[in-house]
């Protein structure tokens, strides 16, 4: 969202407020910082052990309490976390506008991912203003009874942020380190890959990393502590991969760009990868961007062991496979979707 703030805030006509609930401090302070955003209000909902209950009902009531104080014509959220959730819904009880930015992603699969599934068809339900990336979300939304007129295609905004975080004189230990190897950026965190299936994904990328020489792997390890203690159980031991802290976006943007092949089972990589030029093997049975898999920048491989180990082979070793995966047009967006936005609010 960084990227529309700013181009927001451009505008002679709109007065933008900024709220952020203050989860995951640290990177959040982060982001903020390299895009020069400070926030209006802060909810500091962070505590040790929260649920999902715990995050919808202090977001809930807390934006309650911002939306009676500053009173907006229109609230924007963006996808699918249970913050957005929460905010639509505390908007929508006050009637006040609400304006979905990355509208109509779908899986189809109410618990995959989840909660992430439900969180944007909620929102989708309770949006006015329907800012879609692609034009498959935009026929997602009217195959739901979502007027035309309420939906707009912009490209996603997080294509935008990667002409600020992404730069040429980018250094970094882990590049230095993994310099002369082809290096794998790995990102992993679903609640519904917690487990078994997350042995698995992170035991067939040890088995690559061991089977190739001049193959590295680097992940930065999610904060939740149940990820932390199978990354450490799988991956530990092997001077081939190394495992990070997580790392703000600018950082993480440029190990994208450096990196020779991603394997996340996250969101937004699924978008940014391809822009710029890198494959990325979706470790999840469903993805709600079905562009990329279609245009051939995305491949879905599920948590299988074997599956996994047999797509990242392929990509090492054909080399027609991989050039075809990475020369692909990027489906979501030419980093102007912020730009669109803004004109639309502002003509609204």
């Amino acid at each position: 969202m960084c990227p529309l703030v700013l181009e927001l805030r451009k505008s002679k006509s709109l007065e933008t407020v900024v709220c952020v609930t203050g989860q995951h401090k640290e990177m959040l302070r982060q982001v903020l910082d390299i895009f020069h955003v400070e926030p209006d209000y802060d909810l500091e909902v962070m505590k040790p052990g929260q649920t999902l209950y715990d995050i919808t009902t202090s977001v809930l009531l807390g934006m309650r309490d911002i939306y009676e104080k500053v009173k907006p014509d229109v609230v924007l959220v963006h996808g699918d976390t249970s913050t957005a959730y929460a905010s639509a819904v505390s908007a929508f009880y006050q009637q006040i506008t609400v304006g979905h930015v990355e509208a109509g992603l779908r899986t189809g699969n109410l618990y995959s991912p989840f909660p992430e599934e439900f969180n944007r068809q909620e929102i989708d339900v309770i949006s006015s203003l329907n800012f879609a990336p692609t034009e498959t979300a935009k026929n997602n939304l009217l195959k739901e009874g979502k007027k035309p007129e309420t939906i707009f295609v912009t490209g996603n905004t997080g294509i935008d942020a990667l002409k600020t975080t992404v730069r040429a004189s980018f250094t970094h230990p882990i590049l230095d380190w993994a310099k002369g190897s082809r290096l794998l950026l790995i990102t992993a965190h679903r609640r519904e890959n917690l487990g078994e299936p997350m042995h698995a994904m992170f035991r067939a990328i040890r088995r690559i990393v061991e089977e190739f020489e001049d193959v590295k792997a680097v992940y930065p390890v999610h904060l939740n502590p149940i990820v932390r203690k199978i990354a450490e159980e799988e991956l530990s031991g092997c001077d081939r991969i190394r495992l990070i802290e997580p790392m703000e976006a600018e950082g993480f943007h440029n190990l994208m760009n450096h990196s020779y092949l991603i394997l996340t089972d996250s969101g937004g990589i699924q978008e940014e990868a391809p822009s710029l030029g890198k494959p990325v093997l979706v470790m999840r049975d469903t993805t709600e961007r079905p562009e990329g898999v279609e245009a051939g920048t995305l491949r879905l491989t599920g948590t299988d062991e074997q599956v996994i180990y047999n797509a990242c082979r392929e990509l090492l070793t054909d080399e027609k496979a991989y050039r075809t995966m990475s020369e692909t047009a990027n489906p979501y967006g030419d980093g102007h979707a912020s730009e669109r936005i803004r004109k639309i609010l502002e003509e609204l």
